[in-house]
């Protein structure tokens, strides 16, 4: 049975930083795609990033590129999103997910949520002054 765990959200200024863990069992962790995505009140759950973690192949959203860093360790079965730079509209409750495999458009990832089975619960992040 997979599952995820998240944490390390929080309140944190603009310009400021957190990272957030996603820890997960009941699955062979380094066979598998992990994600981050996002829900802001009011809009669509979005991609923000995932890892392969088979080959370490990572794929970012264009609003958070150069600002965020996912990194797997597969010896914890933790996933990280180093978050930098924080942006108001980065407010939101971020999950992870996970999947058997990442579906790209190309070289680019999906960003679908449709295409996760396993979700770990929500982790508030609020950047505000």
């Amino acid at each position: 049975d997979v599952q995820l765990q998240a944490s390390g959200g929080g309140l944190v200024q603009p310009g400021g930083s957190l990272r957030l863990s996603c820890v997960g069992s009941g699955f062979s962790f380094d066979s598998y795609t992990i994600a981050w995505f996002r829900q802001a009140p009011g809009k669509e759950r979005e991609g923000v990033s995932c890892v392969v973690t088979s080959d370490g192949s990572t794929y970012y959203a264009d609003s958070v590129k150069g600002r965020f860093t996912i990194a797997s360790d597969v010896a914890s079965n933790t996933v990280y999103l180093q978050m930098n730079s924080l942006e108001p509209g980065d407010t939101a409750v971020y999950y992870c997910a996970a999947a058997p495999h990442v579906v790209l458009y190309g070289t680019r990832w999906s960003r679908k949520p449709r295409d996760f089975g396993s979700w770990g619960q929500g982790t508030l992040v609020t950047v505000s002054s």
